[in-house]
């Protein structure tokens, strides 16, 4: 008899067969063996203890335009005709579920914790440590009340730290944040887990928030597939104004290319967007797979040069560096 959701339960659907999420035409996960070769399998690069960030950013309260600023590894700030939205915030030392192991971050947050102007919404893309960080939300939440957004499932996680009211969205859902801002999930290819026996239990997927200042589509991690999910937005939305990809935590490519798009990808992932600017994240705070620290800058502007791309239009962004239009 198989083991029971932990986090959802619900009709079938062409995401979901009753116990885990997938996306239609998502190759299997990877087997306990190839797992093991990977960690065993050497080739892991040395990080620093240390990779400070040269910025630091103190935000204005609030922004009438967009204005986004890096904190760390997928966190961002966004600030949008007048709302404060926080995405996958992360302010703790190690990206684990202990505070004793598990990837350090080699960076302090972008963003101290006292600088942050309040925060209205906070949107978490799937539940990995590095990217849902029950300690961060349950501070967020205490400091005053806001609206926390994530895929189904998630809620189940989040609610019992922040004492409930976290809104779960399906694929294809979208909640109105002000008359003039509007977020919506859409697919990424992913998946989720916190532990050994809940893989693909939870949902996982990219935000899109259309707002004044034009389309803004985070991802917080995918594999690039066949390109899909990239053109099924431009499809639904228009090229972005802003595309905010990962492009880090992507070697090795035999085990990482199905999660993970690296730099090469996160080019064709711009022009599959036609996004007028995109920023690179998912790098430089936390060592999660065998790539050097700074490598991913160093592909991304060898990409954007093989495109004849300037490379003002996709800067890989450091913990506390701040971009406006």
């Amino acid at each position: 008899m198989p083991r029971p959701n932990p986090y959802f339960h619900g009709p079938q659907t062409d995401h979901f067969d009753g116990l885990r999420f997938h996306l239609p035409g998502q190759t299997r996960d990877k087997s306990l063996r190839e797992r093991l070769r990977w960690h065993f399998g050497g080739g892991r690069a040395k990080w620093p203890r240390r990779f400070p960030s040269p910025f630091a950013d103190t935000p204005p309260a609030r922004v009438a335009g967009l204005r986004v600023v890096l904190v760390g590894h997928a966190s961002f700030l966004i600030q949008v005709a007048g709302l404060n939205i926080l995405v996958d915030p992360v302010w703790s030392d190690r990206a684990s579920p202990v505070a004793w192991a598990g990837p350090l971050r080699v960076n302090p947050p972008g963003i101290a914790w006292p600088a942050l102007p309040p925060i209205d919404a906070v949107l978490v893309t799937h539940n990995h440590y590095d990217h849902l960080d029950l300690a961060t939300l349950a501070r967020l939440r205490a400091r005053h009340p806001l609206r926390i957004i994530a895929p189904l499932g998630n809620d189940s996680i989040i609610d019992p730290v922040t004492a409930g009211g976290t809104e779960a969205l399906d694929w294809g859902d979208s909640r109105t944040l002000s008359p003039d801002v509007t977020v919506h999930l859409r697919p990424a290819a992913h998946w989720s887990a916190r532990g050994l026996r809940d893989r693909r239990m939870a949902l996982w997927g990219a935000f899109t928030l259309t707002t004044p200042a034009g389309v803004i589509h985070h991802i917080g991690d995918t594999g690039y597939g066949d390109g899909a999910t990239f053109r099924a937005i431009r499809a639904e939305f228009g090229p972005p104004r802003l595309a905010i990809l990962p492009i880090g935590a992507y070697a090795p490519r035999w085990f990482m290319r199905d999660y993970h798009i690296d730099p090469g990808e996160a080019v064709q992932a711009l022009a599959e967007l036609g996004a007028a600017q995109a920023l690179g994240h998912h790098w430089g705070t936390f060592r999660l797979t065998d790539e050097p620290i700074d490598e991913p800058p160093a592909q991304l502007a060898a990409a954007l040069a093989a495109a004849d791309i300037p490379a003002t239009r996709f800067p890989a962004l450091r913990p506390g560096e701040a971009w406006s239009p």
